[in-house]
């Protein structure tokens, strides 16, 4: 198996609800709006929202209704990138359980969960390479 990531596919409850909110952070689709999957481009990879029954059912994994274990991030170029991220997370309807601030490795971040309670860490690490098309990359040692 390659070392990579695809697509990274969110459980929603509300598929609308979810579509709006990141339509609000300013994210694009082709998806139609009567869609019952909803692909957005991020960088190299693909985030889709589909509906949590559906996905469960698909996978053949049990859904226990909560909290998954995961985190998505997304770095970014400088900590007032980070908050200027976590205001508009917010005002899209996110909630921030941890606002922007200096890490014990050295980085900034923060971390909003959108309405349908994936966590997302909003993170400056200048211990990374961030390129201008968003793709990051660990430095050499």
């Amino acid at each position: 198996m390659e070392q990579r990531v695809s697509v990274v596919t969110l459980g929603v409850r509300d598929l609308a609800r979810a579509r709006r909110f990141y339509e609000a952070l300013g994210w694009t689709t082709r998806a139609q709006p009567a869609d019952d999957v909803v692909f957005f481009q991020a960088g190299g990879t693909i985030v889709s929202l589909w509906g949590r029954d559906q996905l469960a059912e698909d996978t053949r994994v049990s859904d226990s209704g909560g909290w998954g274990g995961i985190t998505l991030a997304q770095n970014v170029h400088s900590p007032m990138e980070v908050d200027a991220v976590l205001a508009a997370a917010e005002a899209a309807g996110a909630q921030i359980t941890r606002p922007g601030g200096e890490t014990f490795w050295g980085g900034y971040s923060g971390v909003f969960v959108d309405p349908e309670g994936h966590a997302w860490e909003v993170a400056h690490n200048p211990h990374w390479t961030l390129a201008d098309d968003g793709s990051v990359s660990l430095r050499p040692s």
